[in-house]
């Protein structure tokens, strides 16, 4: 079997991951560097909370801690439900949606599908064509495609300079997880070709705060800053990979358009 595919190979594809050392995670995890080196070479099996102890230290993600489990012969350690299926998680996350009117703001998953959107994001999206609806919508793609929310109506103006903060975003994402699905993402947006008309950029200040994604409409040009919220202290796996990225006007005259689609108008 590859050792990728035993739980000792998965320690150490994490540890290298991490950039931690055999002594350092060892003294972290609290665990003999002897004993360390056994699990990774499979001479020893962990239990099921030295699994748990060394994946807290090294920041793996629940469903590839699931793995670890799988792979040492235990059931999968955390669940995983449909956003619809999760409680008061599930009512959070509409909250925070619903709450967010009429700034745009999605819930997304640890690839950037999108699991859910507020009426002020539907706008953004109601031109985007229907074959880069299936089988999901994702946001990246909805942004950087080609066929996307660049169309006469709406299209970003700060392309370059938001197609190098989205790359290095999937990049770290993917050095984070290790996700198949989140690696084929970078792929396919880096196939995505540069277009060639100018592109529009945000010049660095020092009273900059974060650079906004530039969105020229029919009702004029709007500066959105974006943050991301997450769970804490998740135990189901799709807890754990949401993400509720929230979009803020970044002058008045985009807090003005947004205002005024709220009011009536069915999309940009």
């Amino acid at each position: 079997m590859n050792e990728h595919y035993t739980v000792g190979g998965l320690v150490r594809q994490w540890r290298q991951r991490r950039r931690r050392s055999q002594l350092e995670l060892s003294i972290a995890a609290d665990v003999s560097t002897r004993h360390l080196s056994f699990i990774e070479t499979g001479r020893a099996q962990p239990s099921r909370k030295m699994i748990d102890r060394l994946c807290d230290e090294l920041d793996v993600p629940l469903r590839q801690r699931n793995s670890f489990h799988l792979s040492a012969g235990f059931a999968p350690a955390h669940s995983e439900h449909a956003l619809d299926d999760l409680g008061a998680a599930t009512e959070a996350v509409q909250a925070v949606l619903a709450g967010h009117q009429p700034n745009p703001a999605v819930a997304i998953n640890a690839s950037w599908d999108l699991l859910a959107a507020n009426d002020a994001m539907w706008r953004i999206l109601a031109a985007m064509p229907e074959p880069l609806r299936e089988p999901k919508t994702n946001m990246f793609r909805a942004t950087m495609h080609p066929d996307g929310v660049s169309n006469s109506h709406c299209h970003l103006a700060n392309h370059a300079q938001w197609r190098e903060l989205t790359l290095r975003r999937v990049r770290r994402q993917y050095e984070r997880t290790a996700d198949p699905s989140v690696k084929d993402l970078l792929s396919e947006l880096e196939s995505y070709p540069v277009p060639s008309e100018p592109s529009e950029h945000v010049p660095g200040q020092q009273t900059d705060l974060a650079t906004p994604m530039l969105l020229n409409t029919d009702f004029g040009q709007l500066s959105l800053l974006y943050t991301v919220t997450v769970f804490g202290s998740p135990r189901d796996v799709t807890i754990d990979e949401i993400a509720i990225e929230t979009f803020f006007p970044a002058n008045s005259a985009t807090r003005q358009v947004l205002t005024h689609l709220a009011q009536g108008e069915p999309q940009l």
